[in-house]
């Protein structure tokens, strides 16, 4: 065999950082290390596998066709080495998580599988729906929990559990009073929203695609918890899922505002690369995820510890 896994390690690191340096940094390595490795590595069959671009390396069409290759077996490599070393836990996990799912829902599952298997590592990563295929895509992450839709051909997906977003508002609102308001009344409403490329945000944009007038948005924010707090200040209303909001509404800080001409439904969902092999971590960690929401028929209806 002319290659080693550590020249496949060295390639996938290039190919995820667009940069030797970036890699060498993941890798521990010399920059010049890294860079003559990778030159060797091309030297040995003739070929090249990136497109040099200033200082940035983009993988050319070779190179696409040979990363999801490099990275299944490094990754079997791995079970491999488990294997004979007689390790019966998994290896590192790297999971992408939007924000309502990664701050109520994964970072408990991964305690669980920790505790369940206290040798393996999880990296959790919690950003949104657009960030987190783009990880993907560049198999930067093993597994996506995501909240939004995703169509892309290179990605497969497959429904987790319902979740619904719900119009709240401050008690102290006019609207706390309401109970229900038309979609022709959010028009005269302050609004604090997700921001664009949120799983959320495209639910919500999605709900009101035949309104034809315009929000006044007045701010937008990243976090879920920003925008409960903003909207308890008496700032606007705004929209996210029941689950961020259910302790909240427990304790009265916050009123739901029903919206029946609005379809707020949506999915969870379990996102992984068509090429990318699924580890026995892989699906040790979705049938967790099963483990914790069977039997609930919406996100909000899981049984939870407190959620504050």
């Amino acid at each position: 065999m002319k290659y080693t896994l550590r020249q496949l390690e060295i390639f996938v690191a290039v190919a995820r950082q667009e940069s030797v340096s970036r890699a060498a940094d993941e890798l521990a390595l010399s920059q010049s290390a890294t860079s003559t490795a990778l030159g060797e590595f091309e030297r040995q069959f003739s070929t090249q596998l990136f497109d040099r671009i200033g200082k940035s390396l983009r993988l050319n069409e070779l190179g696409q066709v040979l990363l999801p290759h490099a990275v299944q077996l490094l990754e079997h490599a791995a079970e491999i080495e488990s294997l004979l070393a007689r390790q019966t836990d998994f290896g590192p996990l790297q999971i992408g998580a939007t924000l309502t799912v990664g701050n109520y829902l994964a970072t408990l599952i991964a305690a669980d599988f920790l505790r369940r298997h206290p040798s393996a590592q999880v990296k959790l990563k919690v950003h949104n729906s657009t960030t987190i295929v783009d990880q993907l895509l560049h198999y930067e992450l093993d597994l996506g929990l995501i909240e939004g839709t995703c169509r892309h051909a290179d990605l497969l997906v497959e429904p987790w559990v319902e979740d619904e977003l719900v119009v709240f508002c401050a008690p102290s609102h006019p609207l706390a009073k309401a109970g229900r308001i038309s979609v022709d009344e959010l028009a005269d409403q302050d609004w604090i929203l997700r921001e664009s490329g949120s799983g959320t945000r495209e639910t919500f944009d999605q709900a009101l695609r035949h309104f034809n007038g315009e929000l006044k948005v007045r701010l937008e924010l990243e976090h879920t918890e920003a925008i409960k707090r903003a909207v308890e200040s008496g700032v606007g209303i705004g929209c996210i899922s029941r689950l961020a909001l259910r302790e909240a509404f427990r304790r009265g800080s916050l009123v739901p505002v029903e919206t029946p001409e609005l379809d707020l439904r949506r999915q969870f969902q379990f996102v992984t690369h068509k090429r990318k092999y699924v580890t026995a971590g892989m699906r040790e960690f979705i049938a967790l995820c099963r483990q914790m929401t069977a039997g609930a028929a919406r996100s909000d209806l899981i049984d939870l510890p407190f959620i504050p």
